[in-house]
């Protein structure tokens, strides 16, 4: 699996990512997945910060996927919590995704937050 997370993913402006940030603040993300990905852009991978996600707006199959478990469905407030270094990925569905991602700091060696 691959390791992925926003720290180490080229510039916000490169269209080498599978999404685009409409709005980046030090506590959260508004991330958009266009209607028009392909799906192997969704691959596993993991953040090196504790996440909150909220749903704001999806179109109709969007799935949510932790390790070891089975897809979920997401609807509009939904809210999907992501431990540091958790195993995930999205499932394409129709029409586009957006998503709050509320970051809670990088955790150092000695397991507090930066």
């Amino acid at each position: 699996m691959q390791n992925y997370s926003d720290s180490n993913q080229a510039s916000q402006d490169s269209g080498d990512k599978p999404y685009r940030d409409l709005e980046v603040t030090d506590e959260y993300i508004i991330r958009e997945f266009s209607q028009n990905i392909d799906p192997i852009e969704l691959m596993w991978h993991r953040d090196d910060e504790d996440r909150v996600v909220e749903v704001i707006d999806c179109g109709e199959g969007w799935k949510f996927q932790h390790d070891d478990n089975l897809p979920i469905d997401l609807e509009p407030k939904s809210i999907i919590c992501i431990p540091r270094h958790e195993w995930h990925r999205l499932h394409k569905g129709k029409n586009k995704l957006t998503l709050k991602i509320n970051k809670y700091g990088i955790r150092t060696m000695d397991g507090n937050r930066s």
